[in-house]
């Protein structure tokens, strides 16, 4: 990395910060605490690198934002921004305490002893080399941000996608605020996800690490693993103080509001017929509601039962529709027929004591037609794996999740109309006043009373993701 004094320097501080929130304090090194004028010549190369294209830069827009915002002035090498820019640099030599890679910043090839030549050694470090350190560190900064906030691998965020500046987040921003405070660290922490899980994992992370001999080598067994949930916890994107998480792989539900939790037991999709990962609201409850089939279950089970035995689809009171919303009259030979094209139909389960989605449904939107709903089947709850559905979800006790949903959104009127409903088997709907944020997730590692607890990876999802985080060397990430 660097000459092996400054290293043993940087990694003392490093080892010293742990998860504090805090920015830690360090005087300049050497003499860098006398005054330097900044040429007035660095504006315009750093305009000039920007401008060229010169720099391959992991958030080329940002950074140019970043600069553009400040006239392209040096924001780093200043007499006054000094003791903040070894601060931000002392950061970016820890951030594997934040579960991000050491390998994804340019800062451990050569911008330590940069900073130190450009005030130690006055003139003896190029406008351009200056300017380029100036680039550089505000790029690292950036990416620091970005993947505090989005993650590093995020599905839906790419680099490419967050530096155009399409998801109202602005890590060029968030800088330009820190450079303003006191404690950096503090303000740019507010940028992670702020649930319980996220946070427990991180504090569990950092403290494990101060043990380490090297913090600068990848985290190895159980680390890995926090550091890949940290991950996806990054991409669930969770800001909220109310909402809903389903973790599949732990086989719960919790509700969290106004510092309470309150949790539930669910069944999720088998490894065959996963329950997929999203971010959604629930907008209405649905009492004994009828149900639309999935499209690989409506080919695979109606179809295939009832072209046996007619009788299938009025005992389990099943309909089929066309695409155009139509009832169609189903024989042998018209199921015969849509099992040739099913695309053109699908099926829907009315209300009814022995309907799989129970006495009621949580509708959200989504793209994979999932539904969250109860079950009239309770013993399934007994079991400790639940991965049992064919992907949609089944909630434990769901009346009284509807009940505490109601009284949430401010309608406790409601209520009994809810009980009423449910108890003479009758459809109602009950919209929420303002739709409450659903969060399904796949996290593998939690920290209990201080102790690491893995969950069964059921969808053998954790491989995957630790051979892109964690090969022998990785890029950022595909823009």
């Amino acid at each position: 990395m660097k000459s092996s004094g400054l290293l043993a320097q940087l990694k003392g501080i490093c080892l010293t910060i742990v998860f504090v929130v805090s920015i830690f304090t360090i005087a300049p090194m050497g003499g860098m605490a006398k005054s330097r004028c900044v040429d007035t010549g660095l504006a315009a190369e750093i305009q000039s690198l920007l401008n060229n294209h010169k720099l391959w830069l992991n958030y080329p827009l940002s950074t140019k934002r970043f600069y553009q915002q400040q006239r392209y002035a040096p924001q780093w090498l200043t007499s006054a921004a000094q003791d903040k820019t070894w601060k931000s640099m002392l950061l970016l030599d820890c951030v594997l305490q934040f579960g991000l890679s050491y390998n994804d910043y340019r800062y451990n090839e050569h911008l330590p002893s940069t900073l130190h030549d450009v005030f130690e050694k006055p003139g003896g470090v190029s406008l351009a080399q200056q300017a380029r350190f100036e680039i550089m560190l505000t790029d690292d900064m950036i990416t620091f941000v970005n993947q505090l906030h989005f993650g590093v691998l995020n599905p839906s965020f790419t680099p490419g996608i967050i530096d155009s500046s399409e998801t109202g987040f602005r890590a060029e921003d968030v800088l330009q605020g820190a450079l303003k405070q006191q404690k950096v660290l503090s303000f740019l922490s507010a940028v992670q996800p702020k649930c319980n899980e996220y946070v427990r994992l991180q504090e569990y992370l950092a403290s494990s690490l101060l043990y380490m001999e090297d913090c600068y080598e990848l985290p190895e067994g159980d680390l890995q693993n926090v550091a890949m949930n940290m991950e996806r916890l990054r991409w669930a994107g969770i800001d909220e103080e109310r909402y809903l998480m389903v973790n599949i792989p732990s086989f719960n539900l919790t509700y969290y509001k106004a510092g309470t939790v309150n949790e539930f037991k669910v069944v999720v999709g088998s490894p065959s017929t996963p329950t997929p990962q999203l971010y959604s609201a629930i907008k209405f409850l649905t009492t004994t509601p009828d149900r639309k089939i999935p499209a690989r279950e409506f080919l695979t089970q109606v179809l295939a039962k009832a072209v046996k035995d007619i009788s299938y689809l009025q005992h389990n009171q099943l309909s089929i529709y066309d695409k155009g919303g139509s009832l169609v009259k189903a024989d042998q030979n018209t199921l015969r027929s849509i099992i040739r094209q099913p695309a053109g139909y699908y099926a829907r389960q009315s209300v009814g004591c022995d309907n799989a989605s129970g006495s009621v449904e949580f509708n959200f939107s989504n793209v994979y037609e999932l539904s969250m709903h109860g079950t009239p089947d309770t013993t399934v709850f007994e079991r400790e794996s639940r991965a049992l559905s064919k992907g949609g979800i089944s909630v434990q006790h769901a009346d009284s999740l509807a009940v505490l949903l109601l009284f949430d959104d401010g309608a406790p009127q409601k209520v009994n109309e809810l009980r009423d409903a449910i108890i003479s088997n009758r459809k109602k709907i009950f919209r929420l006043t303002k739709s409450l944020p659903l969060k399904v997730v796949y996290v593998t590692s939690d920290v209990v009373s201080g102790r690491l607890v893995r969950y069964n990876d059921i969808y053998d999802l954790d491989k995957s993701l630790q051979s892109v985080m964690f090969p022998a060397a990785r890029p950022l990430s595909m823009r």
